[in-house]
Formats: C-alpha cells, structure tokens, sequence
C-alpha cells in the first residue's frame, strides 16, 4: 500500500524545488535547486494533447526504481542527520580570562583553554606569538571611519594586546594553531549543524564558538575594503569556549567577562552563531 501511495504521488506531482538561503556578514549567499519531472497519461475522453517537448514517458518500473531511489534517500538523510549524543553534559574547562594582556584576544584565550583541557602545556600569550597575523594596516578617513583593514579569515586584524586597535580572528589561522600543538587533531566544525558541534561536546571535546559580547545578535556593523575585498562583519564578535548543554540552554566559558559555564539560553545562542556563520574549532 505505502508503494502505490508513493507511485500516485509520483504520477500527479508537477515538479519539486528546494532553496537555501543563508545571510552572514558581507556575503549573502543563495543556493537554489530545482528538480521537474512531468509525467504524461492518457485520457480516452480528452481531446490529444498538443506535442509534447521535452517529455519522457515512464513504465512502472521506472516509476518502482524512482520511489525505492526516493526512500533510500530518505533512509541515507535520517542516518546523517541522527547524532548520538547525551541529554545534557557539562565538561569541567579552566577558565582564563583575557584581559589585561590582550584586550582583542578573546579567540587565542578561549583556544588556550581548550587546549589546557586537552592537556596541552600552553597559555594565552604563547598562542597570541604564533597565531597567524594579517599585517595590513587600519587606514582610516578624517571623520574616522574605517577605510582598509585586514581579512580576519587570514590572520589576527589589528594589535590584539589593545595597544592599537585590534579585531579578531577566524576559524581557518585556529586550526592552523591547533594543528601545530595537535599535529594532525584539528577539527573544523565550521558551518556543522549545531548538533554536531553539541554531539562533538558530548564526546568530551570542549569547542571554541564565535558569537557576540552578549551572546545575541549582531547590532554593531562595520565595513572596509582588504585589497579588492570588501569585508563587512560585526564589531561586537566574540569567542567563547562551549562547556555543555542541556535541553534548553548552552553553557560557556568567557574570557571576557571572566565568568566559568555561564548559562545562555540553547536558541538565542544560537541565532548569535549562525550570525557569525556558524564559526567553531576544536580538536579530536
């Protein structure tokens, strides 16, 4: 009963289509897939049909292989996206706060207290010598505002100590980091549903995510050219590193405000992080 279901389905559907969309930063990207497929009948009490273009008749095994083929990927996507994880967990990571020596540093010190729990013998200011570093200089008008700057996704922007101005890094010079103390551990779990990055946690591996100073989104845009790039991204982006979760919150070390496994509610966290598209890093 289930297939003849799926075969009419089959017979009566016009054509199928799926967009994704996703808004980050400077970049909005669209993504549109469009699948058609038009199947013919005849009817004795209808007048011909005008000449078909591009039609393809089907016999019924045709029509049985093409509703096996559609199970079989509904089967594939509920294996990929089912995770094994726990209801709730919540990992004992050091807490190392930032300031004074690196006012910017949020993204190193959130990483050296990954790494700590991995047992890795560093500290924030060794990882603020070794992360990768984008040299170009701020270049701003006469009112201010900011002209040319560095790529965040090559290197650290800025002077990360709060000497000089400073913003932030990105996921691609961490994992560089992580691989250096880690050779061959780095994990990426850039733009990963979040449950994955929640199952990563409950397989004990602490992660560094990017959200915003409060964990909401974004209010504060700014934007400047890197060579022919033009880079627009918050100012209020953050790092934090994700400890555990339960049903509805999240739960985080900051090292700004200094506090250990602060609780943020599970979706305002994460509206703030895909925000920030979907950043986080950590090791295996």
């Amino acid at each position: 009963m289930k297939t003849l279901c799926l075969l009419a389905s089959i017979l009566t559907m016009i054509g199928c289509s799926h967009s994704n969309e996703v808004s980050n930063k400077d970049v909005t990207k669209e993504h549109t897939t469009t699948n058609s497929t038009t199947v013919v009948k005849n009817n004795s009490n209808q007048a011909a049909a005008p000449k078909q273009i591009n039609s393809q008749s089907y016999s019924i095994n045709d029509l049985k292989a093409q509703v096996n083929n559609v199970e079989g990927q509904k089967t594939a996507e509920r294996s990929a996206s089912t995770i094994p994880r726990k209801q709730s967990t919540l990992l004992n990571v050091v807490l190392i706060k930032q300031n004074p020596e690196l006012r910017y540093g949020c993204e190193v010190t959130s990483l050296a207290m990954v790494l700590n729990y991995a047992g890795v013998k560093t500290n924030k200011m060794d990882l603020y010598r070794r992360i990768q570093k984008d040299p170009d200089p701020l270049i701003k008008s006469a009112r201010g505002d900011i002209l040319r700057w560095g790529n965040p996704a090559d290197g650290f922007v800025g002077d990360m100590t709060g000497r000089r101005a400073g913003y932030a890094v990105f996921d691609r010079p961490m994992i560089a980091l992580i691989n250096q103390k880690l050779p061959g551990r780095a994990v990426n779990l850039t733009n990963q549903p979040f449950d994955k990055v929640l199952a990563h946690v409950s397989a004990g591996y602490p992660v560094v995510v990017w959200t915003t100073g409060d964990y909401r989104l974004p209010d504060r845009w700014e934007g400047w050219y890197h060579g022919s790039q033009f880079i627009k991204t918050p100012l209020d982006l953050h790092a934090v590193v994700l400890v555990g979760y339960d049903t509805n919150n999240v739960y985080l070390n900051d090292p700004l405000s200094g506090r250990k496994q602060v609780r943020v509610n599970k979706q305002q966290f994460i509206r703030s992080w895909k925000a920030l598209q979907s950043r986080a890093v950590s090791y295996k």
